[in-house]
């Protein structure tokens, strides 16, 4: 009962969710900056989501033209360990990239 009273409470009305024991699933968003350079968001985007080089590009351009890109969907924990990930990838390359999570 726990699990599913759970996932039902964090996440009322979720689309995609076919078993009330699922756990509840969020979006990865990479946002745009003026500092950050397109090869190093298809770097990370590769390293820290497992994208292909063709995907990495297409999720780059999305975040460069349109000020943000998804990056995956994921439950909560994984997708908070991979914002933390990218921010301090981020920091220690020097570039002010931020990540956000967001509710399917």
């Amino acid at each position: 009962m726990g699990k599913s009273s759970a996932a039902s409470i964090a996440s009322p009305g979720t689309k995609g969710q076919a078993k009330s024991g699922d756990p509840a699933r969020f979006r990865v968003l990479m946002h745009n900056d003026d500092y950050t350079t397109m090869e190093f968001v298809v770097q990370v985007l590769q390293e820290v989501f497992h994208k292909s080089a063709t995907e990495a590009n297409q999720v780059m351009l999305n975040i460069h033209f349109k000020g943000t890109g998804i990056c995956g969907l994921y439950p909560f924990d994984i997708a908070e360990t991979k914002v933390s990930r990218v921010h301090v990838v981020a920091r220690e390359a020097g570039f002010p990239l931020r990540c956000s999570l967001e509710g399917e």
